[in-house]
């Protein structure tokens, strides 16, 4: 990737750090990783150690991955567990080949448009049962572990069995997400029994806190396989306790679920192949952005410019105004995928954009004229197998309902359905919702170079775009592309047929210089400065010419990346 771009504002931002490094960039939150054998990013360094033993045993990058991803949902229980839903890039290096997987679950049969007309809903509530849609994770671990794994799950979950019976201490940042999320756990007695001290306090930083519903639940799936969790006692625990609470699923939805291989898609940014997975996921919404900043000399304008921020928030716009109108289920309806990442497409959307003035009416495009709180996780290992994966129960402990008996949040996925009967992501029994959690990669040459992910929401695509630029076109290396004050676009429409205003909110950084947002505010942008929601990025690169990995970990989160 391109030499550093250390211009003025680079060098002003650093200076804010209150420290300087020896070496380049001066405000670096910390030391690139490097190692030869194997290597792990993820957002807790417990859930990083783990995955780096089953490397060191023999494992492989799935093996390693699967390990990682049952660790965090002990660990980082409001983030991600197995009551949520799975998606993953991965490429083989025996076959030479990229494979995706979206595991995520689809709705209850009994959840129709007439079901909430009857109940006089407009929208489905955001949080309780009438959320949920099937978790997915499980059938997840089993397809990739089927395919791919070279160990038996029964050792691959048995480190997070142990941790989630023992105990672990809570750490900073998860103590601070754990903490707010305390009202909303104490009004589900379920949730309360399982995430609150004596069903009323959470626990603090440096406490040691202990999920043994969780532990048993992993030990069926450990012994059992995914059948313990869609046929068996853990399927019928939570349908008994749906009926219980006024949910929707049956022991069918669990029954008629499985998860499904899909073809990565991608463009090619300045020679780089960018992959991303298909809807019902929100990553070619990274594809379309890319393809609308190609054309502009970025490197030129410089990191934290106003002129990037401007245009990054201009193709945002226009990306998801797309989102909006076109993402859904592929297996349901017709998306046109092709179109919306081709280069023509992005050709007749860009002249939509004026680098002197902030578009205050922006709509979607039509592109048959051509012809979506979360954990990150990637593995590398020393055969160059490289797993790109992701996991979420969407918000904080998702639904805010625990089943009590298995010891686990059920994700409020299916709230991200429209009513509209018009619309493409509208609510329909058995079908997936729209969804925001997206892996990615980046080839070159045909081969692996980079595999990375930004957790949160509706930043995930723009937090792709800001790190990939960051690489690309800044020549930052792979820690400090993570670690550049970012920006993130609010206010365009949604997929549950919510629309947006059209110019939407910019927010920043506190390492975005007040005079960058003064020039924001005169090309009519509406700014805002704020703190966290900006994502959680982990990435690993690969060296082949020197035989060695290295790996990054997000400053904003409690992570770790750990090799051999």
């Amino acid at each position: 990737m391109t030499e550093p771009v250390l211009d003025a504002q680079t060098k002003d931002i650093s200076r804010q750090a209150g420290y300087d490094r020896p070496v380049t960039p001066s405000n670096q939150s910390r030391s690139v990783v490097v190692a030869k054998n194997g290597l792990v990013a993820t957002s807790h360094p417990l859930a990083a150690q783990t995955g780096l033993d089953i490397l060191k045993a023999g494992g492989n990058a799935m093996d390693a991955a699967i390990a990682v991803n049952a660790m965090l949902g002990v660990v980082e229980p409001m983030s991600n567990g197995i009551g949520g839903d799975l998606f993953c890039i991965y490429w083989d290096n025996k076959s030479q080949k990229l494979y995706g997987l979206n595991a995520s679950g689809r709705s209850p049969y009994k959840a129709t448009r007439e079901y909430f007309d009857q109940k006089g809903l407009d929208e489905i509530p955001l949080f309780g049962p009438l959320a949920w849609s099937v978790p997915g994770c499980v059938s997840g671990w089993q397809s990739l572990n089927e395919r791919f794994g070279s160990v038996p799950l029964k050792q691959i979950l048995a480190p997070a069995i142990h941790t989630a019976r023992e105990g672990f201490p809570v750490s900073e940042v998860i103590a601070h997400y754990w903490n707010v999320s305390t009202p909303s756990l104490a009004a589900h007695p379920g949730s309360a029994q399982t995430y609150l001290i004596d069903g009323k306090h959470p626990p603090g930083f440096g406490e040691i806190y202990q999920l043994p519903k969780l532990a048993d639940s992993y030990q069926l799936i450990a012994e059992q396989g995914a059948d313990a969790f869609y046929r068996g006692k853990i399927a019928q625990q939570i349908v008994a306790y749906s009926n219980k609470v006024g949910g929707l699923f049956t022991m069918k939805d669990f029954l008629d679920h499985k998860a499904t291989w899909v073809d990565p898609v991608s463009t090619n940014y300045r020679g780089y192949d960018v992959w991303e997975l298909p809807p019902s996921g929100q990553g070619i919404a990274a594809l379309q952005m890319l393809n609308l900043i190609e054309p502009y000399d970025v490197k030129r304008m410089g990191p934290a410019s106003p002129d990037w921020l401007h245009l990054f928030s201009e193709a945002k716009k226009l990306a998801f105004e797309d989102r909006a109108k076109f993402y859904a289920d592929i297996d349901v309806v017709n998306v046109p995928v092709d179109a919306l990442i081709s280069k023509a497409y992005a050709k007749q959307r860009g002249a939509k954009i004026d680098m002197r003035r902030a578009n205050q009416n922006v709509d979607h495009g039509d592109p048959r004229i051509q012809n979506g709180d979360t954990v990150y996780l990637t593995v590398v290992d020393k055969d160059r197998n490289c797993c790109s994966l992701i996991q979420s129960i969407f918000h904080g402990f998702g639904s805010k309902i625990t089943v009590p008996e298995v010891g686990f949040a059920i994700q409020n996925r299916g709230a991200l359905f429209s009513l509209d009967e018009n619309h493409l992501n509208r609510l329909e029994p058995h079908k997936r919702p729209f969804h925001t959690i997206i892996p990615a990669m980046v080839t070159k040459d045909n081969k692996p170079h980079f595999c990375f992910g930004v957790m949160g929401g509706d930043m995930q695509p723009q937090g792709h775009v800001q790190i990939l630029i960051n690489m690309i076109d800044f020549g930052m290396n792979v820690q400090h592309a993570g670690d550049l004050a970012r920006i993130r676009h609010l206010g365009s429409s949604s997929p549950t047929g919510k629309q947006g205003n059209g110019l939407g909110i910019v927010e920043v950084e506190s390492g975005i210089p007040d005079s960058v947002v003064e020039e924001l505010q005169s090309r009519g942008h509406k700014v805002r400065r704020s703190v966290g929601g900006f994502g959680g990025y982990q990435g690993i690169l690969i060296d082949h010419k020197n035989g060695v990995l290295h790996g990054a970990t997000e400053p904003r989160k409690d992570g770790a990346a750990v090799g051999y």
